[in-house]
């Protein structure tokens, strides 16, 4: 009787969290609209934002020299395609804006990438081609984030966040890139995005 009654509730449990999964809907924290852009990429490709809509993307800001947080960032955010690969998710794009333009070309930003495991590069770009100024000024009007070049010294101030940029340009979320990550629930995100809001299955 007693293995019944554990089996049993076992079963209502297992029903419940199933209905809360099947029942989960996403919900924007932020509306940040983004600047319009035209940025080079690590292959030598133009991006614009216009390039980038009709699907979300996930956006960081990083740089090759740095010596603290942006190799974990980037490897997190390898992370983060992996649990989208496992769910089946291809509608989506991976941004790195270099917050150090004039050291990293397309070339360096290549080479940087491939120290690390990517399950599917042909959905990142990390990208170039502007000035210290500009990506100073965009960080802060497209995502409310701070990108300073220090006076001294080339380790460049920025923040730690992963953004998630929804189909029209709008980031809708942000997480956590360094510590206690939310792998999965920037997963379902994405993918709850893309079932709501663009109509996949």
């Amino acid at each position: 009787m007693n293995k019944k009654l554990v089996g049993l509730i076992g079963i209502l449990i297992l029903s419940v969290a199933l209905s809360a999964c099947s029942n989960y809907k996403f919900k924007a924290d932020t509306e940040y609209v983004i600047d319009d852009f035209t940025v080079t990429n690590h292959k030598g490709e133009e991006v614009t934002l216009e390039s980038l809509k009709g699907k979300p993307w996930l956006a960081m800001f990083i740089f090759t020299n740095c010596t603290t947080i942006c190799q974990p960032m980037t490897f997190n955010m390898t992370e983060i395609q992996t649990k989208l690969e496992e769910r089946g998710v291809e509608d989506y794009n991976i941004v790195g804006f270099s917050v150090d333009p004039a050291t990293d070309s397309p070339e360096v930003l290549s080479n940087y990438l491939s120290h690390f495991t990517v399950p599917d590069e042909s959905k990142w770009s990390l990208v170039t081609g502007y000035d210290q100024k500009w990506i100073e000024q965009f960080a802060v009007n497209s995502f409310k984030s701070i990108v300073k070049m220090p006076t001294e010294g080339d380790q460049v101030v920025h923040g730690s966040s992963f953004y998630l940029v929804d189909e029209n340009g709008i980031a809708v979320k942000n997480y956590s890139g360094t510590e206690d990550v939310p792998y999965d629930t920037i997963a379902i995100d994405i993918e709850t995005l893309i079932e709501e809001r663009l109509g996949k299955k």
